[in-house]
């Protein structure tokens, strides 16, 4: 989607919330969002992307804390050196206003020097950026279109570690983290997976595991007969390269590219800064959103992800995510007398049900929850096709579903907008939602307590686990953050219908 801005100086505004190509009279310029597969716990979105370094990030940026106290981090001499290779391989500076540094979270980007407010702070060629388009062409055109970017690019990863010393991007791929500081939910164990069994996310790591696999199998009948090129590639080795990909990545005109030196820069959920692929200019660029001092670690936003996103694509969580959502199914009983007939009303009018997994016919949906602001009168983040769902559960005759269905051809085709007229079974579908969720929070409570109880009997734990422990502890807990906020509102809402009746 592109959207027509009439200047360059709207630009840094409007940027700021807007995940769409942009384009301009003098330049074309898009957001490159981290790459990920958000959102595919439902259905496949077009794919956005950001930037991480496979570690944990700076989870809370404090201001105070990187203005005054100098000790927090350290700067990186190697990598100073890694800048000044990347800026004579690119023939053009990168930076000259961030200084790469260590920080308790791992290498990170500073400011150097006092930088302004929409002031340019790196500027990254993309003659010197990774892409599917440095594959061998004897290989690439052995790949079909059923292998994703992400895959193509992570052989190019492969290829230049094999290479070692001998690779032109050496003093790069020598930054790249290794295994074992790789903490995406597709490295976990399944006593690791077991912590997080509550959540959706369980479900996508074992999916999106078996689907890299798969692509890995098609890949490696490709690259077999150049054995000249590559040694002995195993499963292991390309989920390495794979999860390095998907973790760093930024989406571009080339499908998905590693950029260098950009993807030093650490998340943060609520900042305004964004890398910004200007195709014109064939480069990529962040533009400051706020004054920096030296010595503030400058942070971006790979986009609106929640925990669940972060820890699969990217391999960290944090405390207290605004983004965090909760994807839940409901079911039409089959001892349901009408069942048929709901499941195909809801068909009709476009509510997208899923097939049992024991059944030849769809049987259930699922929905997604965002936190419902107290405030909200009209219960904003709960779906209103997860609320139609169970109004259509509760209709008990066939004229009152033919009466929904009537209701939705005279509005806008959606099933159930407007409360039934029914306020007693308006009152009951909510409760069903409120049971429902009631049980999931149950169910969540139970599993935070067991990990808590397993970190107090385990005082000496290995440091991988601990940081997987407390990665799944954020995870249940913004989603259970997300359950109470809905319960709350539908507490209140049928409150609310109930006093009116009486």
């Amino acid at each position: 989607m592109q959207i027509l801005i009439p200047n360059t100086s709207m630009l840094k505004t409007w940027l700021r919330n807007q995940p769409f190509t942009v384009v301009t009279p003098d330049v074309s310029m898009f957001l490159a969002a981290r790459v990920t597969n958000a959102w595919r716990f439902q259905c496949p979105l077009p794919i956005i992307s950001h930037c991480l370094n496979s570690r944990l990030p700076s989870l809370v940026y404090d201001a105070k804390l990187y203005r005054f106290n100098k000790l927090s981090y350290s700067l990186d001499k190697e990598s100073d050196d890694f800048l000044l290779w990347l800026e004579r391989k690119a023939g053009t500076h990168v930076s000259s206003v961030l200084s790469i540094g260590k920080s308790s979270y791992g290498r990170a980007l500073y400011a150097s020097k006092v930088i302004r407010n929409g002031d340019c702070i790196l500027r990254v060629p993309y003659s010197v950026q990774l892409a599917p388009d440095n594959l061998p062409h004897e290989i690439k055109s052995l790949l079909t279109d059923e292998i994703g970017h992400v895959s193509k690019l992570a052989i190019v990863v492969l290829l230049e570690m094999k290479l070692g010393k001998h690779s032109d991007w050496v003093p790069y791929i020598n930054c790249f983290p290794c295994l074992m500081e790789m903490h995406s939910t597709m490295f976990w164990s399944n006593d690791e997976l077991e912590m997080i069994r509550q959540s959706s996310l369980y479900h996508e790591t074992i999916r999106q595991k078996s689907l890299v696999k798969n692509e890995f199998l098609t890949i490696k009948n490709v690259i077999e007969p150049f054995s000249d090129i590559f040694e002995r590639i195993t499963f292991k080795d390309f989920m390495h390269a794979y999860a390095i990909v998907s973790s760093r990545a930024w989406g571009s005109i080339r499908g998905v590219s590693l950029i260098p030196f950009a993807d030093f820069l650490n998340h943060n959920g609520n900042v305004k800064e964004f890398l910004l692929n200007d195709d014109e200019k064939q480069l990529s660029e962040v533009i400051a959103a706020r004054d920096y001092c030296p010595g503030e670690q400058v942070l971006i936003r790979y986009g609106k992800f929640s925990n669940a996103t972060l820890l699969l694509d990217f391999g960290f969580a944090v405390p207290y995510n605004i983004h965090d959502e909760i994807h839940i199914q409901f079911e039409i009983p089959y001892h349901d007398p009408l069942r048929r007939m709901k499941l195909e009303i809801m068909q009709r009018h476009h509510v997208v049900v899923k097939k049992d997994v024991n059944a030849s016919s769809p049987s259930m949906d699922s929905f997604t929850i965002k936190e419902v602001k107290a405030s909200s009168k009209k219960g904003r983040g709960l779906p209103q096709s997860l609320r139609a769902f169970a109004r259509v559960i509760c209709c008990c005759s066939p004229q009152e579903l033919n009466d929904l269905a009537i209701e939705a051809k005279q509005t806008d085709g959606r099933l159930a907008r407007r409360p039934l007229r029914n306020i007693d079974k308006e009152i009951k579908a909510h409760q069903i939602l409120l049971a429902q969720i009631s049980h999931l929070i149950e169910d969540y409570e139970s599993s935070i307590k067991s990990l808590e109880a397993s970190n107090s009997s385990s005082p000496v734990d290995r440091e991988t686990v601990g940081i997987r422990r407390q990665m799944a502890h954020d995870l249940l807990n913004g989603e259970l953050r997300v359950l109470m906020s809905a319960s709350t509102w539908l507490k209140n809402y049928c409150t609310s219908l109930i006093n009116t009746t009486s």
